[in-house]
């Protein structure tokens, strides 16, 4: 893993985000934006809960064969498990640094990290950094449900690293949803963008914001929904 070089203070500090921190999130020190910790969280306790249930029901290769007088032959052996599925549900030891946030990864590791291999640094260094208990089980979805716990989320987007653990997630999640062939919807949402009037508005599932595709911004539901009823004031004033 390599380290980004930084950027520039006012930006969010994932590479992968866009956005530029508003004022209220460097009065709390945030290097990470607030729709980059609500997106972490929606990924670790909403997705991946949902994905890794695709990939444990997906171990298994799918085999050709045909039948013959009630039996299947099949042409091939079947194997033992597909080895993309299996590689991300792997274990991952809890004391074995196959790399750490500030390292390097071994030479001898190839392919993706399993989910456990992923999640394991950030767990352990959220929890040494703030001698916190970490979790008593070891499986991706507890990991996960600890990670994305509100307290230690809103402290870790204070880290310098915040930024880092946004793209190393991000990244997990692309490669999960390569695997399981299953991706969060995108709708339409017909309303004209409070900032732009432009009809470029588009929900994901689970997530907290709506984008705007035109200007890139971002609102909640609740400000949409105020934003439909100032127009609709304003139209009905200049009806009258």
């Amino acid at each position: 893993m390599t380290t980004a070089a930084p950027r520039h203070a006012s930006s969010c500090g994932a590479t992968t985000c866009t956005r530029s921190l508003r004022d209220h999130e460097h009065e709390t020190g945030q290097t990470l934006c607030t729709p980059c910790v609500h997106l972490i969280g929606v990924w670790l306790t909403a997705e991946l809960p949902r994905q890794i249930i695709v990939l444990e029901g997906s171990r298994q290769r799918e085999t050709s064969g045909a039948s013959t007088g009630g039996r299947t032959v099949h042409r091939t052996a079947p194997l033992p498990g597909r080895p993309d599925v299996l590689n991300l549900l792997g274990p991952a030891a809890w004391d074995d640094d196959v790399r750490d946030p500030y390292g390097q990864a071994h030479l001898d590791q190839h392919g993706p990290l399993p989910i456990t291999g992923v999640l394991i640094p950030w767990v352990r260094l959220v929890a040494d950094e703030r001698n916190w208990k970490p979790p008593a089980g070891r499986g991706p979805q507890v990991l996960a449900a600890w990670l994305a716990q509100p307290q230690a989320l809103a402290w870790a987007s204070r880290r310098p690293w915040a930024g880092e653990m946004r793209d190393e997630l991000h990244q997990l999640m692309r490669t999960v949803r390569d695997v399981t062939r299953l991706r969060p919807r995108r709708r339409a949402v017909p309303q004209p963008c409070p900032r732009c009037d432009s009809l470029t508005l588009v929900e994901t599932d689970h997530q907290l914001y709506v984008d705007c595709t035109t200007c890139e911004s971002m609102y909640t539901r609740d400000e949409l929904t105020l934003a439909a009823r100032i127009t609709a004031a304003a139209l009905s004033a200049d009806a009258a």
